[in-house]
């Protein structure tokens, strides 16, 4: 039973023994109209309120200078939101409840402010290791405390956003396969709380989209 729910997450499409479904993290791009950038409209006004929105946050958190910086985070919103909404129709693949696409994410960001910060901004990252006003006797454990969450950090990103996407997809799967064995009734019920689910996925879908964005944002001002 567990192996056929989670197949629901499989890649199953192959062509040449390539794995098809990976492209549609990709290719929902090209079907935007090159005009939907050109041409303004309602819907470009209110993305572009989104953004600048979200400019503005990372650039006070990242600092007066960071500019071109928060176009990087601006970016990986971007992203992984049009990936958590594609996932939501039907016999779409879900890129982004892999750790393969998640850990792909997360991984190399950290990676880059860890070797930026220790090559850079050695004598901050060791003051960082030691929040102001411990014990001399408790050093020791709070340099390891700090070490270890430092290094689980990319892995936390990754489950994070992979674990709430499995949740809402599988609970939807398991309430639908109850569908054949319930009275006409019963059946509009389950419509009815498969459209609340729906709209609560697409909640977490933004949701989980700014909650990487802006946890990577603030690692990022860590190492500054």
């Amino acid at each position: 039973m567990m192996t056929n729910l989670f197949s629901i997450f499989d890649p199953s499409t192959n062509l040449l023994n390539l794995p098809l479904n990976w492209i549609s993290t990709f290719i929902g791009l090209m079907f935007i109209p090159y005009s939907f950038w050109l041409i303004p409209n309602r819907h470009l006004f209110f993305w572009n309120f989104i953004l600048n929105t979200l400019h503005k946050e990372f650039k006070t958190l990242l600092g007066k200078n960071s500019n071109g910086s928060t176009f990087i985070f601006i970016s990986m919103f971007t992203f992984v939101l049009f990936n958590n909404f594609l996932g939501l129709f039907p016999y779409i693949f879900t890129s982004t409840s892999h750790l393969t696409l998640s850990l792909s994410i997360s991984l190399p960001l950290w990676l880059s402010f860890m070797f930026y910060g220790w090559i850079n901004n050695t004598k901050h990252m060791f003051i960082h290791m030691i929040p102001q006003g411990t014990p001399g006797i408790l050093m020791p454990f709070m340099v390891l405390i700090e070490t270890i969450s430092n290094i689980i950090r990319p892995g936390t990103l990754a489950v994070r956003l992979t674990a709430n996407m499995i949740a809402g997809h599988l609970l939807m799967t398991l309430l639908s396969g109850t569908g054949p064995n319930m009275s006409s009734y019963f059946i509009i019920l389950l419509v009815l709380v498969q459209i609340l689910l729906l709209i609560l996925e697409s909640a977490v879908a933004i949701i989980q989209s700014y909650v990487i964005a802006i946890l990577s944002t603030l690692y990022s001002s860590e190492v500054n």
